[in-house]
């Protein structure tokens, strides 16, 4: 073998052997890369974790409405499980939450997860949200699970903007001007405005005392007259 061969085969050798020390570095129970945690809140009880735990406000600064509460819930147990509610201890703020589709409860599949908040998943809405969370502040959640218990953590408070926007609560309606308006302009007009003119004009009207004045004094007195100049 010429020696640019043998230069060739030691460093693919070379090469092999740093490929196989960097996977055996990433593989494993203890690999970095499973050791990632989500910056958001996060807690395990039992068989379910919570994760990516957020209370979510209106966009815009100091807008009224609705907050909600965003996270994921796994179970990693065999049997389903139901979240029976979702609390704020020590706020005023009630949460209702509804599944996804229907009515009941929330259903945590075994060996799967749930998705609360973001459209077509489940929602936990704080009902008075603008006067019980504030942005910047961390929220104690209570989360209720038919099995396991409460699981308590510490949420942040973040606006729905950015990458929280499609998982924020949807805006108050605003109230309708029309009902204010129409039974405040129709009644006052009609009843005051119709039956005065009617009134006005069949009695003080030109024809019947015209008629009555024309049919006495102007025939009468002028046909004697007439037939006396015979």
């Amino acid at each position: 073998m010429s020696r640019s061969l043998r230069r060739g085969a030691l460093a693919a050798t070379a090469v092999v052997f740093s490929i196989a020390s960097l996977a055996a570095c990433g593989a494993g129970q203890d690999a970095q890369t499973l050791q990632i945690k989500p910056d958001n809140a996060a807690a395990t009880k039992g068989d379910i974790e919570v994760q990516n735990a957020l209370v979510i406000t209106q966009g815009q600064k100091g807008e009224k409405g609705p907050a909600v509460v965003s996270a994921t819930v796994f179970n990693n147990g065999t049997k389903a499980q139901t979240l029976d509610g979702i609390t704020l201890p020590g706020g005023k703020g009630k949460v209702a939450l509804k599944p996804a589709e229907g009515s009941g409860k929330v259903t945590v599949p075994a060996l799967g997860y749930v998705v609360i908040g973001g459209k077509g998943n489940a929602s936990a809405v704080i009902e008075d949200g603008a006067a019980t969370v504030r942005d910047g502040e961390v929220q104690k959640v209570l989360f209720q699970l038919s099995s396991t218990g409460g699981i308590e953590l510490e949420a942040f408070v973040v606006p729905a903007t950015g990458a929280f926007a499609p998982f924020g609560p949807t805006a108050a309606p605003a109230p309708a001007a029309t009902p204010s308006g129409t039974p405040s302009g129709t009644p006052s007009g009609s009843p005051s405005g119709s039956p005065s003119a009617g009134a006005t004009g069949a009695a003080a009207g030109a024809t019947p005392s015209g008629s009555a004045a024309g049919g006495a004094t102007g025939t009468p007195s002028g046909s004697p007259s007439h037939s006396a100049g015979h």
